[in-house]
């Protein structure tokens, strides 16, 4: 009675955990907003009310500010990242030590091994695709999916280099080129 009820809470904590992560993650998705139906024709900025500054200080202040807003949201993202996983990895660990030797043990230690061999691959990735040129980037493993962030330039991302991080990504990792998605950050 008292091992069943032993894996019963593990199980629960590995559920809790792995719905915790799932949810995290899930709100870090960046998902396109449309503002046509909530913005009037006075709110859209178009051609009659844009106004270019011949001033490069102007231009430069702005893509400083830019710069900094896209380095501020590419270590957010990694401190979100880091710290769900030191939360699943602290569970796993204290799973395994309590449970040392069952199978919610094991189950834990995979888990484990599963969450290291992510991080891992995530930042070897992240790390080739900088040395390519790219300013940042932030690579997210799921199940099923690699989501990959992008600082991108300002004319956006070309073919080239779509085909580059691609390639990066499936020389990397087991995923195939219609599970990776890339997202553009400007």
């Amino acid at each position: 009675m008292k091992t069943w009820k032993r894996n019963a809470i593990a199980a629960t904590i590995l559920v809790l955990i792995c719905a915790g992560v799932y949810l995290n993650w899930n709100a870090n998705q960046l998902e396109a907003v449309d503002f046509t139906e909530t913005l009037n024709a006075e709110q859209v900025l178009n051609d009659a009310t844009l106004t270019l500054s011949d001033t490069s200080d102007d231009a430069q202040a702005v893509s400083a500010e830019e710069s900094a807003s896209t380095t501020e949201y590419f270590a957010k993202i990694r401190l979100s990242r880091q710290e769900s996983r030191d939360s699943a990895v602290e569970t796993l660990q204290e799973t395994i030590a309590f449970e040392d030797g069952s199978e919610s043990a094991t189950a834990a230690a995979l888990s484990l091994d599963g969450i290291v061999s992510d991080a891992l691959a995530e930042s070897q990735i992240e790390s080739l695709i900088i040395a390519k040129g790219f300013e940042d980037c932030v690579a997210y493993m799921g199940d099923e999916t690699i989501d990959i962030a992008v600082s991108a330039p300002a004319e956006g991302l070309a073919d080239a280099d779509v085909a580059l991080i691609s390639d990066i990504v499936t020389a990397q990792s087991d995923y195939t080129l219609d599970q990776i998605h890339i997202i553009e950050v400007k």
